[in-house]
């Protein structure tokens, strides 16, 4: 029995490391293998802002109800605006003691004061509201801008678009490939695609928003590269009577 386990084992094993011709590499297809890359681009159609209030106060009780009546107000004026509460998210919240300060500038161990931070994102959808939401913010108590991010709401046409004329230029190269080597393009072998190229947030820094500054978004650049293998078709014909252009 154990002779016959140890063959067994002994076969099963050749039979890995000697693979049969079915596992033989098959030929080479005749290909042409070509990038085509395109873009399209576009003007931006929403915007996120990063607006806060900052508030100090001997106590902290003191700082947190200052800090969120501005906080109130903001929110508010915000709405008023028409920005939805889904566009509304706090991005960050703190509430941090102050020290005394030493004569040269060190930190006492003792507390005279606390500071209470609260940031909000907003993203404003109607992009020509978005001058007059910067001032009426800082109107309505907010000392913290961070400032402003354009980006498309919705990228995917755009990438569609870019994939097309991807796909054009790769077509356009193999074509091009193919007749100074005298074949022919024939059929798609494999399409592979690259990561796209999704412009991130284009980010403007902003110190404190006044009444009337110009807001400029500019334009966003998407782009898709592919990768595609063509299999070669046959030559041309030659001319028939197999003469060829000096032939009678």
């Amino acid at each position: 029995m154990k002779a016959a386990a140890c063959a067994t084992l002994g076969l099963l094993a050749m039979g890995f490391l000697m693979p049969g011709r079915a596992a033989e590499k098959q030929p080479l297809v005749p290909s042409i293998t070509v990038v085509g890359s395109g873009k399209s681009s576009a003007r931006p159609d929403m915007a996120q802002i990063q607006v806060g209030v900052v508030t100090e106060a001997p106590l902290a009780a003191k700082a947190l109800k200052d800090n969120n009546d501005a906080m109130n107000r903001l929110f508010s004026t915000l709405e008023a605006r028409g920005i939805a509460r889904k566009d509304l998210q706090t991005s960050n919240f703190s509430v941090v003691p102050q020290y005394k300060r030493g004569p040269h500038g060190e930190q006492l161990p003792e507390v005279v004061g606390y500071r209470v931070s609260n940031q909000v994102a907003v993203k404003v959808r109607k992009l020509d509201s978005l001058g007059q939401v910067l001032d009426e913010v800082v109107q309505q108590g907010a000392n913290q801008v961070q400032g402003v991010s354009f980006s498309v709401a919705e990228p995917t046409p755009l990438l569609d678009e870019a994939r097309r004329k991807a796909m054009a230029d790769a077509r356009r190269k193999a074509e091009l490939y193919a007749k100074e080597a005298g074949v022919t393009v024939g059929r798609v072998l494999l399409i592979q695609e690259a990561t796209p190229h999704v412009p991130g947030p284009l980010v403007t820094g902003l110190g404190r928003a006044e009444a009337g500054v110009p807001i400029a978004e500019g334009e966003q650049e998407f782009g898709a590269s592919v990768t595609v293998t063509y299999a070669i078709g046959t030559p041309p014909s030659a001319p028939k009577g197999g003469q060829g252009p000096g032939g009678r």
